[in-house]
């Protein structure tokens, strides 16, 4: 009788282990891998990878909160690319070979998202582009694998030459035609990009472009290229850079006596309005910057149902993270980009197509149809199909201008969404302000 009820008990400790081992078998199963790689050091951050960030992981946690998705809770294991391509090629590498991550997301400096997107693509791993948006990411690539319902650099670089057209007449009292326009940005994927579609605009207008010319974002010294501004006259200035660069630009332009009528930036340091504002207070005052919008600046009124309260919660969480009393739009992006994927493509996978797997993604995401008003920052998501030049980018994604006043942001362009009659040319007593 001892020996059959040590029996029992053996089989009892026995099953009891078999469960737990399944318990933990099944507890692991139910949660989904998702590397995360953005710049959180070096000068990327400042320049808006770390705003951009934290708005991607805001929204992490904020699905996690709400039970994960379709019962899967969402590990994110986050990595630094140090603001270097080969780092953040190196920590794409092992996300997915060691920590064996279902899927990449992130990325804010174009340089990286250009080799990352076509390694992970030749892989058939999964990758969600946030932040980057250079055209040269996806355009003539046929990426399977890879997707991006952010602006690309074609659509920034055209939005500014059609402002300064609109205005030209009525605000310099001159045709398109007659207006001087300098072409400036840093040498890597992202300002050549926007400096292309800069260009490709201007001429569209019949501008004159009487200046176009990189640099190195990384450069010491820009006061040769502030030199060659003085001496082209340009009454508009389209540049492209990250913060440490515009900073220098902008510094070395006043020590110089750099005028213009209008400068138009076009995101990254140009989105950073908080740190622009702590190192040249008024001066910032009339810039232009060139974005996907920052979410408060919308009327909910305008948004589906429900983005009104989001777009509240993911302020109220960056503002207490951060301590910043500004929004930047690099947050909204970061927070729209993953909200998208996770409330929109990730579901569908599962439910649709069976899981989370590279295919099963690919499909989910060429089903995406977001119509306009349908995310927090009013554009809608609808990807170009295999064999376009653009497969795997939204179509649907718009930039706006925007016109910092007094610390503030406005929404200058278009003029179906503007917050404030766009103050042009820069008025009278401002530090760069050219002679009428």
């Amino acid at each position: 009788m001892k020996k059959c009820k040590s029996f029992h008990w053996l089989i009892g400790v026995t099953v009891i282990l078999l469960l737990s081992s399944f318990m933990c078998a099944t507890a692991v199963a139910k949660e989904i891998k998702i590397g995360v790689i953005f710049d959180y050091t070096g000068p990327y951050a400042a320049g808006g990878s770390e705003p951009g960030a934290v708005g991607t992981k805001i929204a992490i946690d904020m699905i996690n909160e709400r039970g994960g998705v379709e019962g899967y809770k969402l590990k994110a294991t986050y990595a630094d690319a140090q603001s270097k391509v080969e780092v953040a090629i190196n920590e794409a590498e092992r996300l997915i070979s060691q920590e064996k991550v279902d899927l990449l997301l992130g990325f804010y400096s174009s340089g990286q998202c250009v080799p990352i997107a076509a390694k992970v693509d030749a892989q058939k791993k999964f990758m969600w582009a946030n932040i980057c948006v250079s055209s040269a990411v996806f355009k003539n690539r046929n990426l399977k694998y890879v997707f991006r319902a952010q602006v690309h650099s074609d659509t920034y670089g055209l939005v500014s030459p059609d402002f300064i057209a609109h205005y030209s007449k009525e605000r310099f009292g001159k045709d398109p035609k007659d207006v001087r326009v300098a072409i400036i940005y840093e040498d890597g994927p992202y300002g050549a990009g926007i400096a292309s579609g800069n260009e490709v605009g201007a001429k569209a207008h019949g501008m004159k472009i009487v200046l176009k010319e990189g640099y190195a974002a990384t450069a010491p010294d820009l006061s040769s290229l502030v030199t060659k501004l003085k001496r082209a006259r340009p009454d508009v200035i389209l540049h492209t850079g990250y913060n440490p660069d515009i900073t220098l630009l902008l510094r070395q332009g006043r020590e110089l006596g750099l005028k213009f009528k209008a400068l138009i930036g076009h995101g990254a340091g140009y989105g950073q309005i908080d740190k622009l504002v702590a190192t040249f207070g008024d001066d910032v005052d009339y810039l232009y910057n060139v974005d996907p919008v920052a979410a408060q600046l919308l009327d909910p009124k305008t948004l589906a149902p429900g983005i009104g309260d989001l777009t509240a919660e993911m302020l109220k969480r960056y503002k207490a993270i951060t301590g910043a009393k500004e929004v930047p739009p690099h947050t909204s992006s970061g927070f729209n980009q993953t909200w998208v994927f996770l409330t929109d493509v990730l579901p569908r996978a599962i439910k649709k197509y069976g899981g989370y797997d590279p295919d099963s993604l690919r499909k989910a995401a060429m089903d995406t149809d977001i119509p306009e008003g349908g995310t927090i920052q009013g554009y809608g998501v609808k990807f170009y199909p295999p064999g376009n030049p653009m497969s795997g980018q939204s179509m649907r994604a718009t930039p706006v201008v925007m016109q910092y006043v007094k610390g503030q942001t406005k929404i200058a362009w278009p003029i179906s969404l503007q917050t404030i009659n766009p103050v042009l040319p820069l008025p009278a007593g401002h530090p760069y302000a050219a002679k009428k």
